[in-house]
């Protein structure tokens, strides 16, 4: 007897998809809704192999910015780094910035990160790819989350009150977030491709450390001033710290400018992942 079911049929064409642009736009956005729950099953299940596996488990989402926060109030105390006063406790200012530094280099990482560790999977399984950005979202977020403990504990231990400010705290994280990203999608497809790329992150967030103001305040002259105003990830890393330990934002234009030119690179990566990843999925199968 025959059913009645009617099943979904997929056409492929050789035509681009950029010609119908409506179609395109109404698909991306169709995929990403139908990918929630298997990026949750992703993010779970990658999260629990990065924890699992580790003999110190979460405490690696502790490790990084609390030996950043040791040695660079170290230095400054024994007068090898001198730096302006913050105006907070200096281990506050440092965690602050390592947190967010460390939540953007996290966004980053997370596309490349998790379509190579899904490889066998994308050559296997025809599936909405954006699942996999989602599960990489997902674990910025979370351990973003887990940091957030440090930060509540050394504020509970130097007393430092809360701002009104705060609520905006989590918004600005979100653009950080959304500019780390824009760099991580938009480098993706060749990530695929040649592993330099992703070793070339590694190196170059390293130096991109130095350059912005995360364990430092503002530089008022010089050149380390001149780096520090043209790059991008200065604005917004400021005004997050400033909102959420001095209720103020000093920063605020460039915050605005690099969040919404964030927003719009994001979404142009997003339309060139969508389209580099068959053949890029084609060229893992072959």
């Amino acid at each position: 007897m025959m059913s009645n079911l009617a099943l979904k049929e997929t056409v492929y064409s050789p035509d681009s998809q950029l010609r119908n642009p409506r179609l395109l736009v109404r698909e991306m956005l169709a995929d990403l809704m139908a990918s929630r729950g298997l990026a949750w099953r992703l993010f779970v299940r990658n999260i629990s192999a990065q924890y699992r596996q580790s003999l110190l488990g979460y405490l690696w989402a502790f490790l990084p910015p609390l030996f950043t926060m040791a040695v660079w109030v170290f230095l400054n105390e024994q007068n090898i780094i001198n730096v302006e006063d913050p105006g907070i406790p200096d281990p506050v200012f440092v965690l602050t910035g390592t947190v967010l530094w460390q939540t953007f280099v996290d966004a980053i990482n997370s596309p490349l990160k998790v379509v190579n560790e899904s490889r066998g999977m994308l050559a296997k399984i025809n599936f909405p790819r954006e699942a996999l950005i989602l599960a990489g979202l997902g674990e910025v977020l979370f351990n973003f989350a887990i940091r957030v403990l440090l930060l509540v504990a050394i504020f509970t231990w130097f007393q430092i009150a809360v701002p009104a400010t705060v609520p905006l705290v989590l918004p600005g994280v979100l653009a950080l977030i959304t500019l780390g990203l824009m760099f991580g999608i938009l480098l993706t497809p060749l990530g695929v491709l040649y592993s330099d790329i992703g070793r070339g992150i590694s190196i170059i967030t390293g130096f991109w450390f130095f350059l912005t103001p995360v364990v430092y305040p503002m530089p008022k002259s010089g050149i380390a001033a001149e780096f520090a105003q043209l790059n991008p990830v200065t604005p917004v890393l400021i005004t997050v710290r400033e909102w959420l330990t001095l209720g103020r934002a000093s920063q605020l234009t460039g915050f605005w400018i690099v969040s919404t030119v964030s927003v719009v690179f994001l979404l142009f990566g997003w339309l060139l992942y969508r389209i580099a990843m068959p053949h890029l999925i084609a060229r893992m199968s072959a």
